[in-house]
């Protein structure tokens, strides 16, 4: 598995197994082992999926079926807005923590900035205390525009080391992605395959009877070319097997090129300068 490097010297699986709008239950625990023992190494949950305990159950499943060790895993999970703020944070973690069976986590995401700028910096500050105290491996922020990124970057000491955003051919994010770089800090692709919308996209099809491959691997092909990490979401067997399958071809500057200039700035998801939490 190809990994990418964080400013820190740690380093990360460029694909991983995403499980946003999995319910908890066999599905979700299933679909978890199954990324493992078929070679995923990087899983990322969320508190607000309510599926941790389930994803744990596959983690530690996959992990005595593949006969790897908890250290060949990379695992995420993320801080909802509810648990901002001073005092709230660690208790957070902890809960993560323990629905996912797991004594530390690889990586420990602000989810969405807030509007609250003050909140969001000293949610921020509590996130540097675990990382300062050894509790979590990395730290890092979800949804975050440049704006929040200059605003975190001006008033705090640790520098998240990936900013996980919505971004697909139709939100190519180009500005953000060009800032991040410059910046040493990774991006990070939620929804790559926006529902399996982006999967019906003449272009997208094209490209993939030209490579033999799936419409999935092509968007998924294209990420990995553009630097990012991305993590595709799927209960399928099937369709996990794919996702990661993606290492054997390489697209043309061309169709890179081509798959760039489907962008429409469409968001699939809220906007990250407004979003609040409330769903």
């Amino acid at each position: 598995m190809r990994e990418v490097e964080f400013h820190n010297g740690n380093t990360m699986p460029q694909i991983g197994l995403g499980v946003f709008r999995v319910e908890d239950g066999e599905d979700c625990k299933n679909a978890v082992k199954h990324a493992i023992v078929n070679g995923y190494r990087s899983i990322d949950t969320a508190m607000i999926y309510k599926n941790e305990k389930s994803v744990g159950e596959g983690i530690k499943a996959g992990i005595k079926e593949a006969g790897i060790d908890r250290s060949d895993l990379f695992v995420t999970s993320k801080l909802w807005l509810d648990d901002y703020g001073p005092g709230n944070v660690e208790k957070a973690y902890d809960t993560s923590l323990e629905n996912l069976q797991l004594d530390y986590l690889d990586l420990y995401l602000m989810h969405w900035p807030g509007t609250d700028e003050d909140l969001m910096i000293e949610t921020w500050h509590e996130m540097e205390r675990l990382y300062n105290n050894n509790r979590v491996k990395n730290i890092g922020v979800s949804n975050f525009m440049v704006s929040h990124m200059e605003t975190l970057l001006q008033r705090t000491d640790v520098k998240p080391v990936i900013n996980q955003v919505e971004y697909h051919p139709y939100l190519v994010q180009n500005d953000l992605k060009l800032y991040l770089d410059s910046r040493k800090i990774v991006m990070e692709s939620w929804s790559p395959l926006v529902n399996a919308k982006i999967l019906d996209d003449e272009t997208i099809k094209e490209i993939a009877e030209e490579t033999g491959k799936s419409p999935a691997q092509v968007v998924i092909r294209w990420n990995i070319e553009n630097g990012l990490v991305t993590i595709p979401k799927s209960v399928t067997p099937e369709r996990i097997e794919e996702n990661i399958d993606v290492f054997g071809f390489s697209l043309s500057k061309t169709q890179i090129s081509r798959i760039n200039q489907l962008n429409k700035d469409e968001r699939n998801g809220p906007d990250p300068a407004t979003f609040t939490g409330n769903r």
